[in-house]
């Protein structure tokens, strides 16, 4: 059960041969595996041998066989012979220490394509960047899209359920098969959750107080798409009765965006065009994630959209602001290739005051880029002197 990650795909499609290695980066279980299998899968189709492929997964305790990077390397280089072309596959690279070494001794071989995946952006710091600056290109993934969600079904389903189930049954390709059992899918989301918080971020980083980072967590994932910086962070909870200094509070932020779990969207002064040091907001990878953690308590459902609707545009390739026009807001300020795009996202604008309010920053925004209002709201898209109303669920399969 296979879903085609197209876009993914057709990066690596398009990659191929060339001089650079292929980085492939996401939280655990998002699909990084999958897609390495279905462009195995590919150069199989398209001439090349079984024989020219070395696929190892360092999750899988058979791989887990080497003491050193130089092991590894020996290994592999024992493996490959003059004037044939190999395709190196070193899945969750970052459990071989030293590992950059290795990758490093591969990528100057001229008979060799290098693709390598890992579940946190630390192994994409330090010596990995130092050592091979300029030599690798990240591939982003994420777990699946709407879209991507939505081609699993029959295309005769409704598309507001189909949301509802997108957003409640999580969009980790694994869940699919897990054919709506509620129960399995706690299961499998604990397993992300806890592996997680316990391996990335904990272990990673010689986090003592566990109690207090799962406050933390608690909190963020309560408050995504609300403005906020570790110093509120800190007197909130402090006023609740857990005290945690801004330092760590800070520490604690940066963890949960380098393991994946998180994505800061920092702020942008539209009137000014400059960017803003201060409060930034905070977005999800999954929202099945929250609906583990926190249950199905009181849920702003124009928040979650908004989540889904920032996920979308990274997965598009923007680089995503949360804009400040005067004393007012626009949700997203999207920039991509030097174009720029404005988004206002809200749950339903049927009422006047709140249809009010969403337009009035994007009207006052005197540049000709285009400018979104998505809601929830299932009516023909219209134009409002420019200012164009999509229905955020046709936009998102767009």
């Amino acid at each position: 059960f296979l879903i085609e990650r197209k876009e993914y795909l057709d990066t690596l499609i398009k990659l191929k041969d060339t001089k650079i290695i292929k980085v492939v980066t996401g939280i655990r279980r998002c699909g990084k595996s999958t897609l390495f299998e279905l462009y195995k899968n590919y150069l199989l189709s398209n001439g090349i041998n079984e024989s020219q492929i070395i696929s190892m997964n360092f999750e899988n305790p058979s791989d887990m066989i080497y003491n050193s990077w130089r092991e590894l390397y020996d290994d592999i280089n024992s493996k490959l012979l003059k004037n044939t072309k190999y395709y190196i596959f070193l899945d969750e690279i970052q459990y071989v220490t030293g590992f950059e070494k290795a990758i490093n001794g591969l990528y100057i071989k001229d008979n060799t394509d290098i693709y390598i995946t890992g579940s946190n952006a630390y192994f994409m710091s330090g010596e990995l960047a130092t050592l091979l600056s300029g030599r690798y290109v990240e591939i982003e993934m994420l777990p699946l899209s709407f879209k991507e969600y939505v081609s699993t079904f029959d295309s005769r389903m409704d598309l507001g359920s189909l949301y509802r189930r997108y957003l409640e049954d999580s969009s980790f390709p694994y869940t699919l098969q897990l054919n709506e059992d509620r129960e399995q899918i706690r299961t499998y989301l604990g397993g992300i959750y806890n592996t997680v918080v316990l391996k990335d971020i904990v272990q990673r980083n010689n986090f003592s107080d566990v109690t207090s980072l799962e406050k933390i967590i608690r909190f963020m994932f309560d408050n995504i798409g609300n403005l906020v910086s570790p110093r509120n962070i800190s007197n909130t909870l402090g006023s609740l009765g857990t005290k945690i200094s801004n330092h760590t509070v800070e520490a604690y932020l940066d963890a949960l965006v380098k393991s994946f779990v998180m994505y800061r969207a920092n702020r942008y002064d539209v009137k000014g065009k400059k960017y803003l040091e201060t409060q930034e907001k905070y977005y999800l990878v999954d929202i099945g994630l929250r609906y583990f953690l926190l249950g199905t308590k009181y849920v702003d459902s124009g928040f979650i959209l908004e989540n889904i609707v920032y996920l979308e545009l990274l997965r598009r390739g923007y680089e995503i602001y949360v804009g400040k026009f005067g004393d007012r807001e626009v949700d997203f300020v999207g920039i991509k290739n030097g174009d720029v795009e404005y988004y206002q996202v809200v749950d339903s604008l049927k009422d006047k005051t709140v249809f009010e309010r969403e337009l009035y920053p994007l009207s006052k925004i005197k540049d000709h880029n285009p400018k979104y209002l998505l809601s929830l709201d299932n009516v023909p898209n219209v134009s409002h002197n420019g200012i164009k109303q999509i229905y955020a669920l046709d936009w998102l399969l767009n």
